[in-house]
């Protein structure tokens, strides 16, 4: 194009954006920018593909579902329950399921993604816990996404009981008996939140304004903070040649790793569709309208709750009277101990600095290996709540495995206070043997397998010496604090 030809329109849409908004300078600032390549970065990208695939499956059923507790008489076409008392709510997510066109696919995708998004975050997280990538700069990041897996299990518990079926109605009732457990204001939180005696008219339409409105508006906001922030504070990596505590050795956002995410959201949709499709998830039509005198057999709630119902299962059925109040121990304890767990994930980043004395900046990775005590202590987090899930599902256990139900329980107390302790101990003492295997390797090389008989008879097998990459590899690292014992001299750094 000559000099003298005037610009384009396309290209004078870009001058007037630019000349208002910077976009150009934005662009060339953070288009380029580097992202490694890693699979375990992945599962920060299958949450929040997730969560959109939840906005947008959301959105759909919003035009179907009427969030009401008045009493209508079925006529559908499912036709067990036809001419049955029920919530307008129970009858519209049976004309989701049955009548609206595509909606009981919307339906299962939604769930299916909710749980995968829960599922994703808690795995994202660990990544995150086991790599050290939680510390300095990144706390308020950490906290950031802790706060996202805290308001996602209880988003799942709201939109868990929306359909106003007897399994979510069963959970309804679990979460009244914790609020009448709370000493003083427990009778007073149970009729504010249900608008009157349980169950009340009014926790359905309630629990919808919280699930499509609140939470998620909060829960966007979470997300765009995290991405802005591991934007401006650049992607962690492992350690290896040529990267640095100053550098990121990866492939640029645009066009490749665009490209890639781009690839990716659609396999996240596929494979949640495709889930959806041939797994059925939720048959509240199964379970039937929810009534207040009945209770279904072997409800479960959704599997990141099922550690908080286990905890209130295997606690004795405790009570004491303190100044002529009855506090139910037997609950009032596990609804204390819950968020304990989970604000003990909050806080560690600023539990480890404090305890270790580290005020540096990190940007290289761990190795898990390389630090034993916060490897075993998140091992023994993760069996306490394998244990609690167990606890949860109990009856289920003890049906199974054709055991007393009560055996089941008190195994699972036992459990509680020696598995994660045994955990901590196990992989403490793990990571301790492949540190010493590393350090073999370093000081002898690779065992080739190849054996050698030396002069004077006496058999050995052949070493190969490590590349210099693979030694920078297995020694770049610093040397935990927890760690200085009395080695020979000759241990690498």
């Amino acid at each position: 194009m000559s000099t003298g030809e005037l610009p384009g329109r396309g290209e004078r849409v870009a001058d007037w954006f630019d000349g208002r908004l910077g976009i150009h300078t934005l662009g060339r600032k953070y288009l380029r920018k580097v992202f490694p390549d890693h699979w375990s970065f992945l599962l920060g990208e299958i949450c929040l593909y997730s969560f959109v695939v939840l906005i947008l499956t959301g959105v759909y059923l919003t035009l179907f579902f009427h969030p009401s507790m008045n009493e209508v008489t079925y006529h559908g076409s499912y036709v067990p329950l036809n001419g049955v008392r029920m919530s307008e709510a129970y009858a519209s997510t049976l004309d989701i399921s049955f009548d609206v066109r595509g909606g009981l696919l919307m339906r299962q995708v939604h769930h299916w993604a909710a749980l995968v998004f829960v599922a994703g975050m808690l795995t994202h997280m660990m990544r995150h816990f086991f790599t050290g990538s939680f510390r300095k700069p990144r706390e308020v990041n950490w906290v950031f996404g802790w706060s996202l897996l805290l308001l996602a299990l209880f988003e799942g518990l709201f939109g868990y009981s929306l359909p106003d079926d007897l399994l979510s109605g069963t959970g309804m009732r679990f979460v009244n008996g914790a609020l009448l457990s709370v000493p003083v204001v427990g009778t007073y939180l149970s009729m504010f939140l249900f608008g009157g005696e349980y169950p009340g008219h009014d926790i359905v339409a309630r629990f919808y304004s919280l699930h499509i409105l609140v939470i998620p508006g909060i829960m966007a906001a979470l997300v765009v903070a995290h991405l802005i922030l591991v934007v401006y504070h650049k992607h962690t990596q492992f350690a290896g040649p040529g990267r640095t505590e100053r550098n990121v050795v990866g492939t640029p956002f645009m066009p490749v790793y665009l490209a890639k995410a781009g690839g990716f959201f659609f396999l996240v949709f596929g494979a949640l569709a495709l889930m959806a499709a041939v797994a059925s998830i939720n048959p509240v039509w199964s379970y039937g309208p929810y009534r207040a005198d009945q209770v279904s057999t072997g409800a479960q709630p959704d599997w990141y709750l099922g550690f908080a119902e286990g905890l209130v299962r295997i606690m004795p059925g405790w009570e004491i009277t303190l100044w002529g109040h009855t506090l139910v121990l037997g609950v009032l304890i596990p609804i204390v101990v819950f968020p304990l767990l989970l604000v003990l994930i909050g806080v560690y980043p600023f539990l480890e600095a404090r305890v270790t004395g580290d005020k540096g900046e990190h940007h290289l990775l761990d190795r898990p290996r390389n630090r034993p005590v916060r490897t075993g202590l998140g091992a023994a987090w993760i069996s306490l709540y394998l244990v609690l899930l167990a606890g949860g599902g109990n009856d289920i256990v003890a049906t199974r495995l054709h055991l007393s139900i009560n055996t089941v329980t008190w195994a699972i107390r036992l459990a509680v206070l020696v598995v994660p302790a045994a955990v901590f101990v196990v992989t403490r003492r793990i990571c301790l043997g492949l540190q010493l295997q590393d350090r073999a390797r370093v000081l002898h090389g690779r065992e080739t397998g190849v054996i050698k008989r030396l002069p004077h008879g006496e058999y050995v097998e052949v070493h190969e010496p490590l590349s210099r990459a693979q030694l920078h590899t297995l020694t770049a690292h610093e040397r935990p604090g927890e760690l200085v014992q009395h080695e020979p001299r000759g241990n690498p750094r």
